[in-house]
């Protein structure tokens, strides 16, 4: 059910942008800079778009905006979950050292009588 749903959604969203196109084909000027310093640089000023090209270029651009802000504002929490990852390792690591220690047998018998009477208790 939610499959059809999200293609129903993608169709609509699809049917959306390509009228939002159609509706927007006029060629628009870009300044890519300021004419002052256009003149510095000596680089070509303009460029000639459509319309709908602007707007889906400052869609993407937002969104990726966005993702790398949202990247960047959860560093800490990546970090913080990596070292508790590895500390969580390091300590499954050491009791299976422990562990593995328990079953071994003491070579000497009176060590080996009082490792069973402190397990008894």
């Amino acid at each position: 059910m939610f499959r059809y749903l999200r293609y129903a959604f993608l169709a609509l969203l699809a049917i959306v942008l390509i009228t939002l196109a159609l509706a927007n084909r006029q060629m628009v000027s870009l300044h890519l800079l300021p004419e002052g310093l256009a003149e510095i640089a000596g680089t070509p000023n303009t460029a000639e778009l459509p319309l709908f090209l602007v707007i889906f270029g400052a869609i993407v651009a937002g969104l990726l905006i966005g993702f790398v802000w949202e990247w960047l504002r959860e560093h800490r929490v990546r970090a913080e979950a990596a070292r508790a990852r590895r500390e969580a390792q390091a300590l499954k690591r050491e009791v299976e050292k422990l562990k593995g220690r328990k079953r071994e047998k003491p070579e000497d018998e009176i060590l080996a009588l009082l490792d069973d009477g402190a397990t008894a208790r």
